[in-house]
């Protein structure tokens, strides 16, 4: 038995030569593996050594002492395990302040309390629209049947592009007095040939004494009103070419043909009077159109700028100026921010919502904003006030109150409650708690919290 004692004794000798001298250490080397005993004595093989060692102490001097021997070496495994979780330290003496150590810092960020600009935001929402003062709606001028449909939904078209056609007797009509008209100043002036001819030769006479003067008087007359014809077929003329040029919409190369060929078009070709985007068309093939409707057969926008309109709480509505730049924010584009300024202010509240619309106008390059979209806006209203502020993640909140962790000196930081106003870029307005230039944990002050906890 005691040649079995010695040889025990020899093995825990072995194993304790190769282990550091301190005693916690060569606790947590035996039954974790952890420590400066990892790279030799790894966790499964300290497990093997520790039961190798227990059952020949058990065989050497009996299960009593073994058991004790068993007993001492679970206490130095639960003290290995308790030392190798460090916490946070904190002094005795006060229950809000805590005391790091030096490694512990790299989770923890130090900012200082610093004044920001703070102004007092309002929000309301409303829908996109499309700019109205960059938009018309077509409409016909006369009766007549479609017979070709031009322009598609969503086409881009210049002005003068052709949308549709028409056959309409009142083109017919139109072009039919453009010859008249024509005709009628062509007369006039050989007319008027005629009758100065007539003067001329009746002059001449009565210088001879061949007429008499009635005869030259009567001959003055009927020169005088050839003249005064010629005017009024000139008249009738213009009348006839403004009136097929614009109000039935032909060019001008056209009403030459008309009085050069004197041939009549029925059909006529309704053309976009402005740039833009095709966004409504009410007319097919074959469909009779009316000039006394009223109805929009194509609408046409400009869809470089879009219009918000947005709805505005009559209580608010005193504080919002034209002029004031806002933020607004479409749910369809997640992640894009639009900033215009407010170009109209309604004049009365709606008498069901108690609100007030409001209008601003946004720039719109790529298209991506349409029509009938929800979105919000945000108008920042007063001066701007620089007041104390702090990160958003240096505030702790436990319910309404704020709580920040405030440094006192190198590596001990104080828990301290304030009151938080507002928040804009990523930062809390402080009203009261911190003073200018304190530092307080920013970026992992919620350990700091869960350590006092």
């Amino acid at each position: 038995m005691v040649g079995r004692a010695t040889d025990c004794l020899r093995e825990l000798a072995q194993l304790l030569a190769i282990l550091p001298s301190d005693w916690a250490q060569l606790s947590c080397a035996l039954f974790t593996g952890e420590s400066t005993l990892v790279t030799v004595i790894p966790r499964r093989a300290a497990d093997v050594a520790s039961k190798t060692l227990l059952s020949t102490l058990k065989t050497a001097f009996g299960t009593s002492l073994a058991a004790l021997l068993a007993f001492m070496l679970a206490a130095f495994q639960i003290g290995c395990h308790a030392s190798a979780q460090p916490a946070l330290e904190r002094p005795s003496n006060d229950a809000d302040i805590v005391r790091v150590r030096p490694d512990q810092m790299r989770q923890l960020s130090i900012v200082k309390v610093i004044p920001h600009p703070f102004r007092l935001q309002k929000q309301a929402i409303g829908q996109i629209a499309f700019n109205e003062d960059a938009s018309t709606v077509v409409l016909t001028p006369f009766s007549g049947r479609v017979t070709r449909v031009i322009g598609k939904l969503g086409n881009d078209v210049k002005r003068g592009d052709p949308l549709f056609e028409i056959d309409s007797p009142e083109v017919v009509q139109a072009q039919t007095d453009l010859i008249a008209a024509f005709q009628g100043l062509q007369k006039a002036r050989s007319q008027l040939a005629l009758a100065k001819r007539v003067l001329d030769r009746l002059t001449t006479l009565f210088a001879g004494h061949a007429v008499s003067q009635r005869e030259v008087d009567q001959a003055q007359n009927e020169y005088a009103a050839a003249e005064f014809d010629l005017r009024t077929a000139e008249g009738t003329l213009t009348s006839a070419r403004n009136r097929l040029r614009v109000i039935i919409g032909r060019d001008q190369a056209e009403v030459e043909r008309v009085e050069r060929e004197r041939v009549v078009n029925p059909l006529i070709t309704i053309n976009a009077e402005i740039d833009g985007t095709i966004i409504g068309r009410k007319v097919g093939p074959g469909q009779f159109v009316r000039s006394d409707a009223g109805e929009a057969l194509y609408t046409i926008a400009d869809l470089s700028t879009m219009w918000l309109k947005a709805n505005v709480p009559e209580f608010d509505s005193p504080l919002i100026r034209v002029g004031q730049e806002i933020e607004v924010r479409v749910p369809a584009l997640p992640g894009r921010v639009f900033r215009a300024r407010i170009t109209a202010v309604g004049a009365s509240s709606d008498a069901a919502t108690r609100r007030v619309m409001v209008r601003s106008e946004l720039p719109n390059p790529d298209r991506a904003l349409k029509s009938e979209m929800f979105a919000s806006f945000k108008i920042s209203i007063g001066d701007n006030d620089r007041t104390l502020s702090v990160p958003v993640e240096a505030v702790i909140w436990q319910g309404d109150v704020g709580i920040v962790w405030v440094e006192r000196e190198p590596l001990v930081f104080e828990r301290r409650r304030v009151k938080v106003g507002l928040e804009q870029d990523g930062r809390l307005q402080i009203n009261d708690g911190l003073e200018a230039n304190e530092l307080v944990v920013g970026r992992g002050a919620i350990y700091v919290e869960n350590e006092l906890q």
